[in-house]
Formats: structure tokens, C-alpha cells, sequence
């Protein structure tokens, strides 16, 4: 089952690369049509530019979700501990040694991040090693890894970048049509660039949504069963669960980095639905104790 989850994770990876690469040629091919005005070289520029943003995204995308979040590496020094149990669990999960980061908050939570186990982030805040015991820490590096092992880190870390690709690009595109709307053109042209711009504008939002939900509640209950795998103890992520649930202190993280997190980071209360990021605690406890 694993092994067919990891094939639909790179499958979906191609779709998302592929529907990234579409609306940033399309964007960019308009803007400099605009400016420019000929077609082939509009072209030109949007597949080049598509191309560079893509491959920057595939290779910065964990430095880029860790630098909008403020981590900072975990040195063996100041955080022994987390870091012989990171050790200990990849050697339980066959999997190569992520790099080590935290937030410095006081609020519960943990993500990871990275294009492939090979190279890979964990993320966990000091408020979650300062209020977790050994087994609850376990337990949610080990669902962590489980992302690791999944594949699940490619698919939610490269959509959270290209997102932001479009997003930003949709918004210089029409900011720069208005803004440089004095020069000399047709009318006619003119409609059609505020028209597209416009559109393009409303289609963001909702581009950056379905790709979030792309980032299947499924793969939480997946990790959290290849979780209790790892440690052959459901209790320890189980009792982590529930302190992550009771925790009341937000986050100020980056918006688009919210699917990341083991659970809200900021705190609303999380209902199963088609436009939640994280299925509701309540159901994962559940569906964890029902694990023989």
C-alpha cells in the first residue's frame, strides 16, 4: 500500500510541476506581450522563465519554507536529545538522516519539508520539546519521517512554492497594467490585458486552493500508521495528539506553509471537510486507537 502511495506522490508531483509550468508561461507570456509586443519573443520568455522557476523550486524549496518561518538549525550541542531519537528512528524507519531544524515558539507543532528522503527537513518548535516527553517526541518525529518515506514532502513542498510563484506573478501582472497603462496602445489591446489580467487575478486564489487540497487529509492518516510502524508505540503519537490539540498558542507562520504542519499551526478548530488542510484531531486519535 505504502509503495503505491509513494507512486501516486511522484505522479501527482508531475501533475502539479506540469499545471506550475502552464500558468507561469501564460502569465509571463502576457506581460511581455504587453511590453514588448511580439509574439515569439513573449513566448520565448515565458517558457524560459517557467523553466528557471521551476528548477529553482524543485532545488530551493526547503530553504525557502524554512527562511519564510524563521528555522534555525538543531545542533547536536543544544539539542542532544531530539537529535539521538531523530538518529534512532531513521535507523528504525530505513531512511538517511534529515536535517535538523527548529522554531524558536512556544506553540506545539512540527512539519517536514525537502524534495525526496535524501534530502530532507524536520522541523519542530522548542514550546514541543519543552512540553512532550521522549515517547510523545518519538512519536511525532516518526510521523514526520513518515511524510519522509511517503513521498509526502515532495508533492506539499513544491506546491506551496509554485503557488506563491503564481500568486505573486498574477499580482505584479495586473499592479503592472495599471501602473503602466499610460503608454501608447490600442484600446482594443488594452481591454484584452486588463480582461486577462483580471482573470488570471481570480483564478489564483483558487489555483493556490486546489493545489493545497491536492495535499490529500489522507496522507495525515497514512503518516500517523506508518508513525505507530516506526515506533511500535501508538500511545506515545496518540498523547502528542491530544497535547497538540490542547495547545492554545498560535503561530506566525507563512500562510502558504500551513498544510506542512502535523496540526493547524493556527489553532481554528479543524473540522473533516473538502476545504480543511488537516483532518480533525479527534478522528486521528480515533482512527489510532483502532490500530491492532
Amino acid at each position: 500500500m505504502i509503495f503505491r502511495d509513494v507512486r501516486k506522490n511522484k505522479i501527482k508531483t508531475v501533475i502539479i510541476i506540469t499545471i506550475f509550468f502552464i500558468l507561469v508561461s501564460l502569465l509571463v507570456y502576457f506581460v511581455s506581450l504587453y511590453f514588448f509586443d511580439n509574439i515569439y519573443l513573449a513566448a520565448f520568455i515565458g517558457i524560459a522563465f517557467s523553466g528557471l522557476s521551476a528548477f529553482i523550486s524543485y532545488y530551493n524549496s526547503d530553504k525557502m519554507i524554512l527562511k519564510v518561518n524563521g528555522a534555525r538549525p538543531a545542533t547536536r550541542e543544544e539539542f542532544l536529545q531530539l537529535n539521538v531519537s531523530l538518529e534512532s528512528l531513521c535507523i528504525s524507519a530505513g531512511l538517511p538522516l534529515p536535517k535538523l531544524y527548529v522554531m524558536d515558539t512556544p506553540a506545539l507543532n512540527a512539519f517536514a519539508t525537502g524534495r525526496n528522503p535524501e534530502h530532507a527537513v524536520v522541523c519542530v518548535t522548542t514550546g514541543l520539546l519543552n512540553k512532550l516527553d521522549k515517547y510523545e517526541m518519538e512519536g511525532v518525529l516518526a510521523h514526520e519521517l513518515s511524510h519522509i518515506k511517503n513521498y509526502d514532502i515532495l508533492v506539499s513542498t513544491i506546491a506551496i512554492v509554485m503557488v506563491g510563484f503564481v500568486t505573486i506573478l498574477a499580482d505584479m501582472f495586473t499592479h503592472g497594467w495599471i501602473f503602466g497603462s499610460s503608454r501608447d496602445s490600442d484600446n482594443k489591446a488594452s481591454a484584452i490585458l486588463m480582461l486577462v489580467g483580471l482573470v488570471f487575478i481570480i483564478l489564483s486564489p483558487i489555483a493556490a486552493t486546489l493545489l493545497q487540497l491536492a495535499i490529500s487529509r489522507n496522507r495525515e492518516y497514512l503518516a500517523d500508521a506508518t508513525a505507530v510502524q516506526i515506533t511500535r508505540n501508538k500511545e506515545g503519537l496518540i498523547k502528542a495528539l491530544s497535547k497538540l490539540e490542547q495547545d492554545n498558542i498560535p503561530m506566525e507562520v507563512n500562510k502558504a506553509t500551513e498544510s506542512l504542519f502535523i496540526a493547524n499551526p493556527f489553532k481554528g478548530k479543524q473540522k473533516d471537510s473538502v476545504w480543511s488542510t488537516h483532518p480533525s484531531t479527534s478522528n486521528r486519535i480515533k482512527k489510532l486507537q483502532e490500530i491492532q
